[in-house]
């Protein structure tokens, strides 16, 4: 059962479901208070609500060329590299959610795919040496059926709750999107192929 730490602890049962967050540099606000929720997932919620609103720092992700090359490298991870098994994932405008089943260990395929786009996104804003990810990535291990069913619900209605479409079908980076209109092939030219 891999465990590790960074500023986060990091707990990765080998038969589990990961639900992972990971979010843009300098795109989280001031530290709210979070004491008044019943539980950590509600806090977790409340939270993640107030950060997909949050309008200051970054929103490098609302660029489509960018979200393009982070939902890529999603399912590059999953067919090409075959990292993980993909339940659900969402790349908004500051941040990312994926619901996965991995294959290798998770800060193998988190450094990957935070490697590989940050290269590929800041080759396209023209920077170099700047940080793009935050270090850091929020990680929970899934316990049950249930849990994998809501988080999954969650994770592709996320686009919903932000007000940026009215279903979740409509947000085209997405499992729930690319479900609805399936994209070609991952184009193997692609910068993040050659990575």
């Amino acid at each position: 059962m891999p465990e590790y730490r960074r500023r986060l602890p990091h707990f990765h049962p080998s038969d589990s479901y990961v639900f992972i967050t990971w979010r843009l540099w300098g795109s989280l606000p001031a530290k709210p208070d979070l004491t008044r929720h019943p539980t950590p997932g509600h806090a977790f919620a409340a939270q993640d609500r107030v950060l997909d609103r949050h309008a200051s720092g970054p929103r490098w992700l609302h660029d489509p060329r960018i979200a393009d090359i982070v939902a890529e490298a999603i399912l590059i991870g999953e067919f090409d590299r075959r990292f993980y098994q993909l339940s659900a994932w969402v790349v908004m405008p500051n941040h990312v959610h994926l619901l996965m089943f991995p294959m290798v260990p998770v800060p193998v395929l988190m450094r990957w795919l935070k490697g590989s786009t940050a290269r590929s996104a800041n080759r396209i804003m023209g920077r170099t040496g700047q940080p793009f990810w935050q270090d850091e990535s929020w990680d929970h291990y899934l316990r049950g059926s249930s849990q994998l069913n809501r988080t999954a619900a969650y994770i592709e209605n996320n686009p919903v709750s932000a007000g940026l479409v009215c279903s979740a079908e409509r947000w085209r980076w997405s499992s729930a999107g690319w479900q609805a209109k399936p994209p070609a092939p991952p184009n193997p030219v692609s910068p993040l192929v050659k990575m």
